[in-house]
């Protein structure tokens, strides 16, 4: 049973990029107070699709702070910060030693605004970039500011996406609501979507089309297939030096199948490593169908050249998996909130 939302959560979102995580949450039922993005792209898609949206173009790192006095009563501190390596200064490490970085600036605007809770999400290899370490300061920080977190790893097939895509969340609930309530994260659903059940009846537009000599080498390659079913003069002359190295490379060459979810969307159509070609056609998927993959209804259009859409889609939280993690952090506020 689909959950009826009762009441509009307040949120304040950073990094929203294309607005993958905010329509998600906005789905949830939060109403967002204000949507922070650096690039210009992503914040005119956000303002194309809701004019209403309170939509801030700017450089976190230079943000003025006290701007944010007046949003000390929001709900939801939301957004992904992009995970970049800091070094340590010595035992007593404190906030500003991660100054400079982005993850410095989203847990600047935390202990700013103090919501009743946070959602961070970031890439899987943050589990263990330096050994952990990174990951590890980032949590005593988030102590530090008042905050008891947990996080876990969801794979977005599971929560109603065609996609396995894999992502580190980070929740963080504060101090004082910890005897009322603790929080969840979202059960697994046991239906699992494949590449059949979202691109039917796609609406048309571009995509970037592969080589000559790609086209000619994805001809050879079976739906769910990689360049092990290429006759091997040609799979070695494809894959030069990476055809004797170690491991499988299974992205190289990669036709996906229909009955089969798609693998990570990413931000450019063709990276070697990594390719995704249509199941029938010998093509890159279209931006729509990328968007559809990453669950953006058709209506949400992307601004920008097409290398733009590309990326903006790549970057974004699957809508489902944000909605499924929104819902979660809904039930937590109602327990915390709860109006007699």
């Amino acid at each position: 049973m689909e959950h009826i939302v009762q009441k509009r959560y307040q949120s304040i979102e950073l990094f929203a990029g294309a607005g993958g995580l905010a329509l998600g949450l906005e789905q949830a039922g939060f109403k967002h107070r204000l949507l922070i993005e650096y690039d210009k792209w992503a914040a005119h898609t956000l303002r194309h699709n809701r004019p209403k949206w309170a939509v801030l173009e700017t450089d976190i790192t230079t943000l003025n702070y006290s701007t944010l006095s007046s949003h000390q009563s929001v709900d939801l501190l939301s957004g992904g910060y992009p995970c970049q390596a800091f070094s340590y200064a010595g035992k007593k490490l404190g906030l500003s030693d991660t100054r400079g970085t982005l993850f410095y600036s989203y847990a600047k605007v935390l202990e700013i605004i103090k919501p009743k809770i946070f959602l961070a999400e970031n890439v899987r290899g943050l589990l263990s970039h330096d050994k952990g370490r990174t990951l590890a300061t980032m949590i005593t920080l988030f102590s530090q500011v008042g905050y008891k977190v947990d996080y876990k790893i969801l794979n977005a097939w599971h929560f109603g996406s065609a996609q396995k895509r894999e992502r580190l969340v980070i929740v963080g609930v504060r101090n004082d609501l910890l005897k009322t309530a603790s929080y969840t994260f979202p059960q697994p659903l046991t239906a699992r979507k494949t590449l059949r059940d979202v691109l039917q009846n796609v609406p048309q537009s571009p995509y970037i089309p592969y080589s000559e000599k790609k086209v000619q080498v994805f001809r050879l390659v079976p739906p769910g297939g990689c360049w092990r079913d290429l006759p091997r003069d040609i799979a070695e002359a494809y894959m030069g030096k990476s055809f004797l190295s170690e491991g499988g490379r299974t992205g190289i060459a990669r036709r996906l199948s229909w009955d089969e979810p798609a693998l990570t969307v990413l931000c450019s159509p063709a990276q070697k490593q990594t390719e995704r070609c249509h199941p029938d056609e010998t093509r890159p998927f279209t931006v729509r169908e990328n968007a559809r993959i990453q669950d953006f209804p058709d209506n949400w259009e992307f601004m920008g050249s097409i290398a733009q859409q590309y990326k903006q889609i790549g970057n974004a939280v699957p809508v489902t998996l944000a909605k499924a993690i929104g819902l979660s952090i809904v039930e937590f506020l109602d327990k915390v909130t709860h109006e007699p």
